[in-house]
């Protein structure tokens, strides 16, 4: 069977960054979800998915994809098999089975609680369930605000006739599952009026006063860990990136965090008094 090209499946250029093949595989997986997406073949284009970013999110493999394509990745005995990471957890898959057969879920019961996991779910109740199960479920939607999802909750709502708190970790997002004995919590994220979330990154638009672009100095900007003070260089132009490591969204599960990345938006002057207009930058 002739594989497509993983950059065709997460609809990605050669080109893309680590950033954008992220992104676009979480935007794919999502999408392709069987438990959310209930079209005949989603399981196997969900699979199909999770394989394509397995290879191109790791550089080595992406390399010798890039040269080789998959005859590089094939394994002895007829169909295809090998072993792929989705998010934090890596497990074995063949692709002779149908549907999910033949994957080793490391613990899990189904590549659903796979999935739950790595964006937030996994919390709460417990034992395992076959898809069947999963589809009978009960499943509500809880609202919360952009502060709450990157720094963490406790909310308490009535549910079933009955008070329930919920655990909400730092770092989830819209889609984010957290998963109870007899019933499953969604998350709707609101967004943020401040930031731009890729991922577990954060993008900000910064003003910057046209003198200090020039001459250089020092400004302050806001980062959900609270205000920060930068440098800026002298002759810094309109549009720089200036990466703040670790200032992001937390990793659900895990001490780091994404990076917060900040854009200086130069402010050019839209009044110059008469006086100075003929003396160049001495109006500064």
């Amino acid at each position: 069977m002739n594989k497509r090209d993983y950059y065709e499946i997460l609809g990605v250029s050669k080109s893309a960054t680590d950033t954008e093949i992220k992104a676009a595989y979480r935007k794919k997986a999502l999408e392709w979800h069987p438990d959310r997406n209930k079209a005949a073949g989603a399981a196997e284009k969900f699979k199909e998915i999770g394989e394509a970013y397995q290879i191109l999110s790791d550089p080595q493999k992406k390399s010798t994809y890039d040269q080789f394509g998959h005859s590089a990745f094939e394994q002895g005995g007829g169909a295809g098999s090998g072993a792929y990471r989705q998010g934090p957890f890596t497990y074995t898959y063949s692709t002779g089975g149908q549907g999910f057969e033949g994957f080793d879920m490391g613990g899990f019961s189904d590549p659903f609680e796979i999935f739950n996991s790595f964006f937030g779910g996994g919390f709460g109740g417990g034992g395992r369930s076959s898809y069947g199960d999963r589809r009978r479920r009960s499943q509500y939607s809880l609202g919360i605000t952009f502060d709450e999802a990157i720094g963490g909750v406790e909310k308490t709502i009535v549910i079933e006739g009955e008070r329930r708190t919920i655990k909400i970790p730092a770092g989830v997002d819209t889609g984010s599952r957290i998963r109870f004995a007899d019933f499953d919590v969604v998350l709707e994220v609101s967004a943020s009026r401040i930031y731009q979330r890729d991922g577990d990154d954060l993008y900000l638009d910064q003003e910057l006063d046209l003198m200090t672009a020039i001459t250089g100095g020092e400004i302050e900007v806001p980062t959900p860990k609270g205000k920060l003070k930068i440098k800026i260089h002298s002759g810094t132009q309109h549009g720089t990136m200036i990466r703040l490591a670790n200032r992001g969204v937390p990793h659900i599960n895990r001490s780091t965090s994404g990076d917060l990345y900040v854009r200086l938006k130069v402010k050019i002057p839209t009044k110059v008094p008469e006086c100075q207009k003929s003396s160049g930058f001495s109006w500064f």
